[in-house]
């Protein structure tokens, strides 16, 4: 479709919250069939570049700039395939480097809507392949009498009220990179940081590469709030300097400065502390009693309001790796199967299922809850 000689395109979306962020849900077939088109389209349907995305869906921060594009699958191990998409906020960037674990909580659910699956009764069992970790991930979609149902008696951090559970397991997550669960070969490095000195860190690869660090080794206790962190231009640059020479480290990038346009997303950084009592920022008390850990995460360069789904499943992986950052803070004091992680909204629970072979540590899966809703079905009006 034209108009005055410019190209404008009308999309069909879906617009859910999925865990605690919220996309924009497209069906393949409805994108341009070559890829090099999908940036413009992204970016313009975002609102993107621009800090309040006034023009577009976006939500003027990471977590509500994202988009998953779905088709059925030709696998015989997958019902659908995901690509999932972050769209930068203030840059012309989008990237499909690593996976959201809370978006992807909304693609079982959307999958069923779309009728690219078959619903059950109770539940739909939705076997989705994320092609940007190249990783399968099921997920149990409450489905009574075949119709998604949204409401439910699940509330997770972050997100007000609630809602129908979504059961996910991330299979054999180890090595989105290619490179296994510990790409460099080591449960910790010294990273030289630019302008900072040598820190110690952990990049653990499963679901979602992370960075993990110690939180007193970077000057902070881990009860920092989100915007006290994002209203620091000292800490942002530490924290993104941290992240880039992570990035060098695994080859994403050959200058740490470089990583925030060529790599913006992963690997993410987090850094954890010993469980304490504090003050979520909704004002609710957490207790030491009532957590495992302190992490909190970057996303895009901003703190990360909740805590990321993958990097919750990266996190309980990292738990069960001897000598890691993580497993130091827990110091070996938690069940792997139920790991309470206290972030900025409150807590996360999640797991790990693993063996040991030959002295190595296999991870079989990661699992935990999240919940999803859907918000809009409509048509996006994309000038181009």
């Amino acid at each position: 479709m034209t108009s005055n000689k410019h190209e404008i395109l009308e999309l069909p979306v879906s617009i859910l919250r999925g865990g605690t962020s919220k996309g924009i849900y497209i069906l393949e077939k409805d994108m341009p069939a070559e890829r090099k088109e999908w940036d413009r389209i992204l970016l313009r349907l975002m609102g993107s570049p621009d800090k309040k995305q006034i023009d577009g869906l976006g939500g003027a921060q990471s977590v509500t700039s994202k988009v998953a594009i779905i088709k059925r699958s030709d696998r015989t191990d997958a019902d659908v395939d995901y690509t999932f998409a972050q769209v930068s906020v203030d840059k012309p960037i989008v990237s499909y480097r690593g996976n959201c674990g809370n978006i992807s909580s909304g693609v079982g659910p959307f999958a069923v809507e779309a009728g690219l699956i078959e619903a059950k009764d109770p539940v739909t069992v939705v076997r989705v392949y994320n092609t940007n970790t190249d990783k399968i991930i099921v997920e149990d979609v409450q489905t009574p009498g075949g119709i998604v149902d949204y409401y439910g008696d699940l509330h997770i951090a972050g997100v007000p009220g609630k809602a129908a559970p979504v059961k996910m397991r991330f299979l054999d997550p180890s090595g989105t990179l290619g490179k296994g669960l510990l790409p460099t070969g080591n449960p910790v490095d010294i990273l030289d940081v630019p302008g900072f000195g040598r820190i110690e860190a952990s990049i653990v690869d499963a679901a979602n590469p992370l960075v993990f660090v110690r939180a007193k080794d970077l000057g902070l206790t881990g009860k920092e709030i989100p915007g006290e962190i994002d209203s620091d231009p000292r800490k942002l640059e530490l924290l993104e300097k941290v992240r880039g020479t992570a990035a060098v480290r695994l080859g994403l990038t050959d200058d740490p400065a470089k990583a925030a346009w060529e790599t913006p997303g992963v690997p993410k950084m987090t850094y954890v502390a010993e469980k304490d009592d504090y003050t979520a920022t909704d004002g609710t008390e957490i207790k030491a009693e009532q957590i495992d850990i302190i992490s909190h995460m970057m996303s895009m360069q901003k703190a990360h309001p909740s805590y990321a789904m993958t990097g919750a499943m990266c996190t309980a992986a990292a738990a069960v790796i001897d000598g890691s950052i993580v497993n130091g803070v827990l110091d070996g004091k938690t069940d792997p199967k139920s790991l309470r992680i206290g972030h900025p909204s409150g807590i996360l629970e999640c797991g790990v299922d693993h063996v040991v072979e030959n002295g190595c540590i296999r991870i079989i899966d990661t699992f935990g809850y999240r919940t999803a809703n859907l918000l809009l079905k409509g048509i996006a009006v994309i000038r181009l």
